[in-house]
């Protein structure tokens, strides 16, 4: 396989981390981007590369060393001057590339933009704010690939969806709305093994990898009854309606996230089909053995 000098930016955070440690072990020659202000520790065989977020030469400067940059930094708060690194991050790679520079994009929560203009606020805003980087990046003329991850795994199965649960009940449950819903679950390390894959496969050159192991598109019911065949014992269930979960959105420090798992309501991560624009990873990877949520659930046993 065709190895690549690889940039991670974001290299040290929850994904970030992940796709450090995956493009190691693809053998990739790679590099983690660093503010001079912050000290990190790295995996041992990566290189650390420092540059200004401030200081767009230096920006410049770095990309200049890699054919491939990654952007793992978190899209929930891509506010303010988290999309303004991104769009400065868009404006270095375009300065700076030679033709074989390719840009990578796991956005945060893993839900396509593309596919959310019904999304709603205030989630819909970051939705909105990576389509400008998107369209950036495309009228710049710079070969991508956007990652669709949908749910991670360790934000939702934990806490069997529902917001703000860490570890699995084994008493009760709180179903939103008939839990009927399905949705896709992945886990990170999977997402990171996916993403690095994906690095020199024409396949994917400007389209969407989009994250679907079938053995993990299921319903926060489904969910439910994984839990408690592993446990052996039924829990308690209450349902919660549309509207009652909606409330939180008056609570300014949580609504994003309320809007967010309102995919758990919506379907929408499954109710379409992948177009020309995309490629579903496992089938094009057939040899990654994901984790499935049974797997990933007996964590917590």
């Amino acid at each position: 396989m065709e190895k690549s000098k690889v940039l991670i930016v974001g290299g040290t955070g929850y994904l970030g981390k992940r796709l450090v440690k995956s493009c190691l072990a693809d053998g990739h020659d790679t590099y983690i981007l660093q503010r001079p202000e912050i000290g990190v520790d790295i995996e041992k065989g990566a290189h650390l590369v420092t540059a200004c977020l401030n200081d767009y030469q230096s920006l410049v400067d770095v990309v200049k060393l890699v054919d491939v940059v990654i952007c793992a930094i978190s899209g929930v708060h891509i506010r303010s001057h988290h999309i303004l690194l991104h769009l400065k991050l868009v404006d270095a790679i375009k300065e700076a590339r030679n033709i074989k520079v390719r840009i990578f994009f796991p956005f945060e929560f893993g839900t396509d933009p593309a596919r959310m203009e019904n999304a709603m606020e205030p989630g819909r805003v970051t939705f909105d704010d990576k389509m400008v980087v998107r369209k950036a990046i495309e009228e710049a003329g710079i070969p991508f690939t956007y990652v669709s991850a949908n749910c991670f795994a360790g934000y939702f199965l934990g806490g069997l969806c529902q917001i703000g649960h860490i570890f699995p009940s084994t008493d009760s449950v709180v179903l939103l709305g008939d839990g009927n819903q399905k949705s896709i679950y992945v886990d990170e390390d999977d997402i990171a093994t996916y993403t690095i894959k994906a690095i020199n496969d024409p396949r994917t050159l400007n389209k969407t990898l989009y994250l679907r192991p079938p053995k993990n598109i299921l319903s926060q019911r489904e969910v439910v009854q994984i839990w408690e065949k592993l446990i052996g014992k039924e829990l308690k269930k209450s349902t919660l309606s549309k509207e009652e979960f909606l409330a939180p959105m008056k609570v300014c420090r949580t609504s994003w996230l309320v809007s967010h798992n309102h995919v758990c309501y919506k379907g929408c991560l499954v109710n379409f089909e992948i177009g020309e624009e995309g490629e579903e990873a496992s089938t094009l990877y057939p040899e990654v053995k994901y984790t499935t949520v049974e797997q990933y659930m007996k964590r917590y046993l």
